[in-house]
C-alpha cells in the first residue's frame, strides 16, 4: 500500500484509529507479529540484567535486594515488569514501535562503577539513576536537550558507545572464565587456565558464542535468545551427567561453574517477587561519595543514555519509514518523555536505567509500524515475570556469549570516527581503551573529555570547545584527583 493510499484509507475499528494502523500501511496481524519478534530479539535482557546486577556486592558488601548472596529471580522478575510497563507506555503515549528495557552498558556502569564504590549501597546507586532520569526529563521539557547534544562532538558520542561495547565484551569474557587472572599473577589476564581452555563450562560458553554468531550472520531473529537457551539446555545436560559443580573459593574446582549451577528448578512458574520496587535513596550518594563525584556519575549516565536514545529512535523510525523530511520521527517529544521517565523508573525499580532498544528494528523489519507492536512486546514482558525461576538455571557460561555479541554490535560504530583527524581521534581512542582497561566507563569518558579540551587549547582552538565541555572536563579533573584534593582540603 502506498503512503497516499494509506492516508485516505478509513480505520477499520477503534484500535486501528487510535494507533493509525491502516494510515501507516500496516495491519493488526503485522503489529502483533512485529511486537513478538521485538520481544524475542531483546528478551535476553531478562537473563543478562540479573547476571550483571546480581554478581557484585555494593560498597557495604551486600548484594542487590539487601541479601548476602545474589537473587537472580527477583531481579529478573522486576526487570521484566518495568520493561513491560514502560514499553506499553511508549506504545500508548508515543504510538511508536519502540521497546524499552534495562540498558546494557548502563547497568554495567551502575554495577561496576557506582554501586561498588566504598560506602555506597545499591539504594544509593539506584538513586543516582533516578536523578539522571529526572534531569533528562527536565532537559526534554525545557528544550535544553539539543544544547547538550551539540556540546559533545559526534565522534566522542560514538566513542562512548564503542568503549562501552568493548567493556561489555571484556566483562563477558572474564565472567565466563574464558579470560582469567592467572594464579601466578605473571600477567594481568590470560586465556582460560594457564593459557588453555579446559572444563565443561567453557565448552558451554564457546558453544553459545558460536551459535549466536552463526545465527546472527544468517540474520535469524532472536539469535541471542536462541544461543542462551540452547547453551542452558546443554549446561543442564552436562551438569546432570558429569556433576561439574560450582567453582570454590579455595580454588579446588577451577573448571566448575562460575556462578550458579545449571539445575532444573523445583517449579518453572512462580509468583514473581517485586520487592526491589522502591528500594532507592535519592540523595544518599551525596553523603557517601560527595557532590562532585555524584554530579560526574549522573553526567556519565546521562551522556550514555541521552545520546544512545536519539540514535535509536531515528534508526528505528528510518527502518519503519516514519521520519519526516528533516529526519524526525512522529511525536518526537512524547518518545523522549517516555524514554526519560523510563530512566528514572528503572532506578526506582532497582533494575538500572531503562532505555530504548535498537532491537526494536527487528520488529519493524517484520512489519511493525505503530505503538500496537510496543503494547504486544510489553504484554510479553509482563507474562515473563512469572517465569523468573528459570533464570536461576542459566549459568554465566550460557549468558555471557550475549555480552560478547552485543559488544561487537556496539563496537561496529567505530567506523563513525574520523581516525585521520587527531583532534578527535585521540580523545576517542582514550575513551575506548580506558573503559575496559580501568574497568570504569566513567574513567573512559572523563579521559576522553579532558584530552579533547587539552588538544583544542594546544592548537589555539579554544572557541571550538563548548562551555559544557569545559565544565565537564573541570569536574572530571576534580573527580580523578579527589584523593589528593580531599587530603589537601582536610589540611585546612
Amino acid at each position: 500500500m502506498t503512503e497516499t493510499a494509506a492516508a485516505v484509507s478509513e480505520p477499520k475499528n477503534a484500535i486501528d484509529k487510535f494507533f493509525k494502523i491502516t494510515e501507516r500501511g500496516s495491519s493488526v496481524g503485522a503489529e502483533v507479529r512485529g511486537g513478538l519478534v521485538t520481544f524475542f530479539t531483546m528478551s535476553y535482557i531478562i537473563v543478562l540484567n540479573p547476571i550483571i546486577l546480581s554478581t557484585i556486592p555494593d560498597g557495604t558488601g551486600n548484594y542487590l535486594g539487601g541479601g548476602s548472596e545474589p537473587n537472580l529471580a527477583m531481579i529478573a522478575a522486576t526487570t521484566a515488569l518495568v520493561a513491560g510497563v514502560l514499553t506499553i507506555l511508549m506504545g500508548v503515549v508515543a504510538n511508536f514501535p519502540l521497546a524499552l528495557a534495562a540498558g546494557l552498558g548502563l547497568n554495567a556502569v551502575v554495577a561496576f562503577s557506582i554501586a561498588s564504590l566504598p560506602g555506597m549501597t545499591w539504594a544509593d546507586a539506584m538513586g543516582i539513576v533516578v536523578l539522571e532520569g529526572l534531569i533528562i526529563l527536565v532537559l526534554v521539557l525545557t528544550g535544553f536537550r539539543e544544547a547538550v547534544f551539540r556540546a559533545v562532538p559526534v565522534e566522542l558520542k560514538t566513542a562512548i558507545s564503542v568503549g562501552i561495547g568493548l567493556f561489555i565484551a571484556f566483562i563477558g569474557l572474564v565472567d565466563s572464565g574464558f579470560v582469567r587472572i592467572p594464579a601466578s599473577m605473571a600477567t594481568p589476564v590470560e586465556l582460560g587456565i594457564d593459557g588453555s581452555l579446559a572444563g565443561w563450562p567453557l565448552l558451554v560458553f564457546v558453544f553459545g558464542l558460536v551459535v549466536a554468531i552463526v545465527l546472527m550472520v544468517r540474520k535469524v531473529h532472536g539469535a541471542i535468545l536462541v544461543a542462551i537457551l540452547s547453551s542452558t539446555v546443554l549446561a543442564v545436560i552436562i551438569e546432570a551427567v558429569a556433576t561439574v559443580g560450582p567453582q570454590t573459593l579455595d580454588g579446588s574446582n577451577p573448571t566448575g561453574w562460575e556462578l550458579n549451577t545449571p539445575e532444573l528448578p523445583d517449579s518453572l512458574v512462580a509468583v514473581p517477587d517485586f520487592s526491589l520496587l522502591g528500594q532507592f535513596s535519592l540523595f544518599g550518594s551525596f553523603e557517601k561519595i560527595g557532590a562532585v563525584a555524584v554530579i560526574l556519575l549522573v553526567f556519565s549516565l546521562l551522556l550514555a543514555d541521552f545520546f544512545d536514545t536519539m540514535g535509536t529512535m531515528v534508526a528505528v523510525g528510518g527502518e519503519a519509514g516514519l521520519l519526516d523530511e528533516e529526519g524526525n520521527p512522529p511525536r518526537t517529544r512524547q518518545i523522549l518523555i517516555v524514554d526519560s521517565i523510563a530512566a528514572a523508573a528503572g532506578g526506582a525499580g532497582s533494575v538500572s536505567s531503562n532505555t530504548s532498544y535498537i532491537e526494536s528494528a527487528a520488529g519493524v523489519g517484520d512489519g511493525a509500524r505503530t505503538g500496537l507492536a510496543s503494547v504486544v512486546t510489553g504484554i510479553a514482558f509482563l507474562l515473563a515475570t512469572f517465569l523468573s525461576p528459570l533464570v536461576d538455571m542459566v549459568p554465566f557460561e550460557a549468558a555471557t556469549p550475549a555480552l560478547v555479541v552485543v559488544g561487537f554490535l556496539m563496537v561496529m560504530q567505530v567506523s563513525g570516527i574520523d581516525w585521520k583527524n587527531y583532534e578527535v581521534a585521540i580523545p576517542a581512542f582514550l575513551m575506548i581503551i580506558l573503559m575496559p582497561f580501568t574497568f570504569s566507563i566513567t574513567a573512559g569518558i572523563g579521559g576522553g573529555f579532558i584530552a579533547f579540551v587539552v588538544i583544542k587549547v594546544s592548537l589555539g582552538k579554544v572557541k571550538d570547545v563548548h562551555p559544557l565541555m569545559w565544565l565537564a572536563s573541570v569536574l572530571f579533573v576534580a573527580y580523578f584527583t579527589r584523593g589528593p584534593l580531599g587530603e589537601l582540603l582536610g589540611a585546612f
